[in-house]
């Protein structure tokens, strides 16, 4: 079992006394995990405990959903824990139960992103590629809107509104250099394609060249010349989290949906995929003169 020295250690795992709602359900997850494991106990006894089916747990485990304080006591005392371990443990679910910002937008915002927000919010590292558009936290409002109305036709304007919203709250993460670093590397089309009039496109990439100064943003090109094979997927997000047992969540949104990848054998590809586009890329120190360039075309 673990000793109080021990439950401390948790509580305070990579300083998890700053982490978001997010990283804490996925550390008390991965924790119960372990718990659960070293007992001998199947997700279906541990659902029979709590009167919740083996994929509830499932999705305990990975930090999906939130908890109940009474789930999770329940499921300590099956486990055996020690009362400096149930402490330690009860103590980050009842912060991982903050609210969070973007609950106020949950008549726009669908459940299955709402889990990427909370992930984003909490990365240490957000590596993206895109293909097609400019990434979104790197998005102007009036390109952003653009982009959302066309993605959501049969939404109202107030609608469109508050996603447009919701996106420049995102934004906020990069504000302090110190907060978190995002890496795009994103493919010559998304800078060619035109969202909107001359003088948005004109705004959105002097907008990147802005952004692409930050000493906490990386932006890199994948010019047409490095051909079709380098990234042959979609939009792919990855996220890393500063606390050190917390592997990287592989993001990939869908049209009505998104995948997260945990597992290391699922998550592996996609960080060669990362490493790979990185090296296929032209080094961001090219990206000023690239936008430079297609400016004098506008």
């Amino acid at each position: 079992m673990t000793t109080a020295r021990g439950a401390n250690d948790l509580a305070e795992t990579g300083d998890s006394r700053q982490s978001g709602p997010a990283v804490l359900r996925m550390l008390v997850g991965a924790h119960l995990r372990r718990l659960r494991e070293s007992r001998g106990i199947t997700r279906e006894d541990a659902g029979y405990a709590i009167r919740a089916s083996h994929s509830k747990i499932r999705r305990l485990e990975l930090g999906r959903t939130s908890f109940k304080p009474y789930d999770v006591a329940d499921l300590l005392t099956l486990y055996g824990a020690d009362e400096a371990e149930r402490s330690a443990i009860l103590t980050l679910v009842e912060r991982a139960g903050t609210p969070v910002w973007w609950h106020d937008y949950r008549d726009v915002v669908p459940d299955w992103h709402e889990s990427y927000l909370g992930l984003e919010q909490d990365a240490a590292l957000i590596r993206t590629y895109e293909i097609q558009l400019i990434p979104q936290l790197l998005q102007t409002e009036d390109y952003a809107r653009a982009v959302i109305a066309q993605g959501h036709e049969s939404s109202t304007s107030d609608q469109v509104e508050r996603l447009v919203a919701v996106r420049l709250r995102r934004q906020r993460l990069l504000a302090e250099p110190s907060a978190r670093k995002l890496w795009a590397v994103m493919d010559e089309a998304a800078l060619r394609r035109r969202v909107g009039g001359r003088a948005m496109t004109r705004a959105q990439l002097e907008h990147l060249q802005r952004m692409a100064e930050l000493p906490h943003v990386t932006v890199q090109v994948l010019p047409f010349s490095s051909g079709g094979h380098v990234g042959d997927v979609g939009p792919v997000t990855q996220l890393r989290f500063a606390e050190a047992e917390l592997g990287d969540v592989i993001y990939l949104q869908q049209i009505a949906g998104a995948q997260y990848l945990t597992r290391k054998s699922d998550v592996l590809p996609y960080q060669h995929l990362m490493n790979k586009l990185v090296l296929h890329a032209q080094p961001a120190s090219a990206t000023p003169g690239i936008i430079r360039q297609l400016l004098s075309t506008l």
